[in-house]
């Protein structure tokens, strides 16, 4: 038998913070109701504070 070993890493709170701020990306793959086209799909999200949002925009 053959066995499998794990090993965990553990993160820097700073890494946490970095790696929570990265967007969501979200994918979906499905074919059209005729069967005629293949259909992939990517929501990408992301979340910015309103006052860096103004801050960008003026």
């Amino acid at each position: 038998m053959e066995t499998t070993t794990i090993q965990t890493v553990e993160l820097r709170p700073r890494k946490i913070e970095e790696l929570n701020e990265q967007p969501v990306i979200e994918t979906s793959m499905t074919t059209s109701l005729d069967g005629k086209w293949f259909i992939h799909k990517t929501i990408i999200t992301t979340i910015k504070s309103i006052n860096y949002m103004k801050k960008v925009i003026s």
